[in-house]
């Protein structure tokens, strides 16, 4: 098995170093593009095609603010022999743009300059910059939900909303500092901050592909790399507490109509994942609850305990049934790809029903591993729609009185993220659909539910566990103050954008907010 393992590990560097080698559509130099000459006969085009047209003769895909470059505006796209900084140039028409490279990305911005800092007025800097965007498939434009976005050599991080929409606050100590964004497949992407403050990016990422023979993926056993990953755990988590700020929210959609929407920023003593003495802690910083006021009819449902069950999903800290709980034996496994993520792969096991088999687990789905340190980066699962009918309860806490409501489709996805050499809860989304009729009527009516958090900073110094008096009412952490749905109520703390179609139900819903803050 170890000789298995190490042919692979041959193999997926042998492939890097061949990516690496191999220039790109026949550019000899990355860093010599800006300098390349180039021939375009296109006429008057629009300058997001004139764009376009160079990625497709170079290969250098384009990040840039919407708001500095009008894809739509008139251009000439006729050159002959001509350097791409002035082709850039002539079709940007504004001399205040910057080019820089990184990878295969060609960067357009407004670099902000440094701003001096002596020692003696360093701590009085309390001004903070928001960078935000969308991150896009390159083939597709497609946007990418979830997508992993963090600072390199610090603790702060997001997560993109189901939209590929995100944004984070940056201080100025974090200048000299690059945002990394990671996507399970694709090319990790890198900007340095300098270039990035004050935009709005559309950041595309490219997907890697990862030949693998089958042979090789079929030789792999997947329980053996699943036995490594539960032994890996100290190793790639720690065994000391943490302390973590994170986003959550939760909403209650019937049909189209908002019913509920809750959001709060969340301090989490983190306890050690080695130990099995202390639980995890919550204390609510600040938080909100939007309620519809103009319900058109008395059908309502509510979520039950999404704040302690984002902490319950850290499958690491209490055990994925499909890894290690006591049903683990009823579980088929299946190695069925390996992918990349950032400069590393992991690899992708399915689990689910074993076939001929009456016994049915409780969950199906996939969980990508490293396949260099065997920590689990992903998992994305669902329970099976048998189990469902018994499981009523555990999701659904008031319901209206002559109504039926049961669980249609229950899923589930957690990620951890990297920083330094230890791994930490990044991100935990659960999406529900229910169903409920009233007795005695013809039709069903459907609701979708949603909960969520997001980590955006992690520390290992100073970190205590909460005293009982500030922890978190879990099953309701949120009070009575009556105003208006207001976009900067989060001040400095970081928060997900509300998708667009949630947007959009926001502002149509009659509000009764209700805010909590310490």
């Amino acid at each position: 098995m170890h000789a298995c393992n190490g042919n692979i590990a041959k193999y997926i560097q042998a492939i890097a170093l061949l990516i690496f080698l191999v220039p790109s559509n026949g550019i000899k130099c990355q860093e010599g593009i800006l300098d390349s000459a180039l021939t375009f006969r296109a006429g008057n085009i629009k300058t997001g095609n004139a764009l376009n047209l160079i990625t497709k003769q170079t290969g250098y895909h384009f990040t840039y603010d919407s708001r500095l470059v009008d894809q739509e505006r008139k251009t000439e796209m006729n050159f002959r022999y001509i350097k791409l900084r002035v082709i850039l140039d002539s079709i940007l028409n504004d001399k205040s743009l910057a080019y820089s490279v990184i990878d295969q990305f060609i960067i357009i911005s407004r670099e902000i300059p440094p701003k001096p800092v002596s020692v003696a007025d360093s701590s009085t800097l309390t001004g903070l910059t928001n960078i935000s965007g969308i991150i896009v498939d390159a083939e597709t434009s497609d946007p990418l939900p979830f997508a992993t976005i963090a600072l390199k050599h610090q603790g702060k991080g997001t997560v993109s909303n189901g939209g590929g929409e995100f944004s984070i606050k940056i201080s100025p100590d974090s200048y000299s500092d690059t945002i990394q964004v990671s996507y399970l497949g694709f090319y990790g992407r890198e900007i340095p901050i300098r270039q990035s403050l004050g935009n709005n990016f559309r950041i595309v990422m490219k997907r890697e592909f990862i030949s693998i023979p089958e042979i090789i993926i079929r030789r792999e056993i997947p329980q053996e790399i699943i036995r490594k990953a539960l032994s890996s755990v100290p190793r790639n988590y720690g065994n000391s507490p943490a302390g973590m700020t994170a986003f959550y929210r939760e909403g209650v959609m019937k049909r189209n109509e908002l019913q509920t929407y809750s959001e709060a920023i969340l301090n989490i003593y983190k306890s050690s994942y080695t130990s099995t003495f202390l639980n995890d802690q919550i204390k609510v910083f600040k938080s909100r609850k939007i309620e519809n006021s103009n319900i058109t009819d008395s059908l309502t449902v509510r979520l039950k305990a999404g704040l302690s069950t984002c902490l319950e999903l850290d499958g690491i800290k209490n055990g994925f049934d499909f890894l290690s709980g006591e049903d683990a034996i009823d579980y088929s496994y299946r190695l069925t790809d390996i992918v990349s993520f950032d400069e590393e792969s992991a690899f992708e096991i399915e689990f689910g029903k074993k076939e001929g088999d009456p016994e049915t687990p409780m969950f199906r789905g996939s969980v990508f591993i490293n396949t260099t340190d065997y920590a689990v980066l992903n998992a994305d699962f669902e329970i099976y729609p048998e189990y469902l009918k018994k499981t009523k309860e555990t999701f659904i806490s008031k319901t209206t009185k002559g109504f039926i409501t049961w669980p249609v489709s229950v899923k589930y996805s957690v990620s951890y993220r990297k920083i330094g050499d230890r791994y930490y809860l990044n991100h935990v989304r659960g999406d529900l659909l229910f169903s409920a009729k009233q007795k005695r009527k013809l039709f069903n009516t459907q609701f979708n539910v949603f909960f969520e958090m997001a980590v955006t900073s992690v520390t290992l110094k100073d970190v205590t566990r909460f005293e009982r008096e500030e922890l978190a009412p879990i099953h309701s952490v949120f009070s009575k103050t009556i105003t208006s749905y207001d976009p900067e109520f989060w001040g400095k703390q970081d928060f997900l954008k509300p998708e667009d179609n949630l947007l959009q139900a926001l502002k149509n819903m009659h509000v009764k907010l209700q805010e909590f803050s310490e």
